[in-house]
């Protein structure tokens, strides 16, 4: 019986990495995450939340052995390793997110991936404030620095409550099912070149649109009634999830 065990457990083993296998061999427009320390995993989560797909990548096996239960492709092995990247079918993700505990490995991950992809959208974290400037001039888009970012949003608990109340609920908080999300404008959409005040957008669908991002990457911030809607602006929306779904369906032209 305890070798009937033995054997299940094995089989099940490497029938489940054979799927992973096949989800990473298939896998594509997702996001390659680069370290799976405490930072990691909220991203892995909140990514897994919105239905993104994701690669993980750490050195560390045995930290990684959760992911294989929740079916999450990884791979053991060291990020910095351009054959790693490219076994995470680099050439062919969105984005990068390198959140490795060393700077240093950052910065050599950074262009690594850079030299690989260069359409890549790249995020990396920042221990040290003199590293953001070598992380740009390495090749990311945007550096992340957790402790900043973290003193900055206890100060405005502090300094402004309500607002930081209010950002909780919106940004983080799914159980209330209100979200904020930003929404394309596509060539083919019925609304492309009609202004919010003529779309119905709030009228018809209660979603209020807080920003809008322009093509050439403008940002207006609440915007007019008389702001028209063109293709390739980026709605930043807020309302029920269901909602914005229901927009996002009509402003890609599906609907």
């Amino acid at each position: 019986m305890v070798a009937q065990a033995m054997v299940d457990l094995q089989v099940r083993s490497i029938l489940g990495r054979r799927k992973l296998e096949q989800k990473i061999q298939s896998i594509k427009n997702h996001y390659i995450i680069c370290g799976y320390g405490r930072i990691g995993r909220i991203i892995c989560r909140e990514l897994k939340a919105n239905n993104i797909p994701i690669i993980v990548i750490d050195s560390n096996g045995t930290a990684m052995q959760g992911l294989e239960e929740e079916g999450i492709p990884h791979i053991v092995g060291d990020a910095t390793s351009e054959d790693i990247l490219s076994e995470a079918h680099i050439e062919r993700a969105n984005g990068l997110v390198s959140v490795v505990a060393s700077d240093a490995d950052n910065v050599f991950i950074t262009m690594s991936a850079r030299g690989l992809n260069p359409d890549l959208f790249i995020l990396a974290r920042a221990e040290q404030e003199h590293t953001e400037k070598k992380l740009i001039r390495a090749g990311a888009d945007k550096v992340g620095m957790p402790y900043l970012i973290g003193g900055q949003k206890m100060a405005h608990i502090l300094a402004k409550p309500a607002v930081s109340d209010f950002l909780e609920l919106t940004v983080h908080n799914r159980k209330i099912g209100l979200e904020m999300g930003e929404v394309p404008v596509s060539e083919k959409s019925t609304l492309n070149g009609v202004t919010l005040i003529d779309s119905g957008i709030r009228q018809k669908m209660d979603v209020i649109i807080v920003a809008i991002k322009k093509s050439e990457g403008e940002m207006s911030f609440n915007p007019s009634s008389q702001t028209k809607i063109e293709a390739g602006d980026i709605l930043i929306a807020l309302g029920k999830s269901e909602d914005i779904t229901k927009l996002a369906t009509i402003l890609s032209g599906k609907g």
